[in-house]
């Protein structure tokens, strides 16, 4: 784990480049803040997140919370740090029709190659709709913010830490 302060400029430009990423589009999904062990995610329900029911899909979910959970665990770890899922437990408490979906995560236990983070979805009134519970297993150099900005053609970010 990492205790150096975090640089508000990489976070800033960090936001700008996922949410410009294609799955984040695809689905609506804004990185809209993220520090030491958290972060949050928001989704403006449309139709294209419908089931045939009229309810928001839990594949929606389970991806706001997947995501969540990544972005919690991003800034206590080295620079060319990355996750992946080892699993991904969902529990869907409540349907949504409309509005807009927030996911709140926590890393709750922060190990040198495994985080354990908790996230809670909820509507725009509060209620909790989901929640949700992700261990990732630290990368060291794969699946990190360098592969995003490869993949995606983009510049550099200015540095994680200060």
């Amino acid at each position: 784990m990492n205790k150096r302060k975090i640089n508000p400029l990489h976070i800033e430009k960090l936001k700008e480049v996922v949410n410009q990423s294609p799955y984040s589009e695809l689905l609506g999904m804004r990185l809209v803040d993220l520090g030491p062990g958290f972060s949050i995610i928001e989704m403006n329900v449309e139709s294209k997140h419908l089931n045939p029911f009229g309810s928001v899909h839990g594949g929606c979910y389970a991806s706001l919370i997947d995501s969540a959970a990544y972005w919690a665990a991003y800034c206590n770890k080295d620079e060319d740090s990355g996750f992946t899922s080892l699993d991904l437990e969902v529990t869907n408490l409540a349907m949504a029709y409309t509005g807009k979906l927030t996911a709140t995560a926590t890393a709750i236990k922060e190990g040198r190659s495994i985080v354990l983070c908790e996230v809670t979805m909820t509507d725009e009134s509060g209620k909790i709709i989901a929640y949700g519970v992700s261990k990732l297993l630290s990368l060291q150099g794969r699946q990190s913010v360098s592969d995003i900005l490869k993949s995606m053609d983009c510049d550099p970010l200015p540095v994680k830490f200060i």
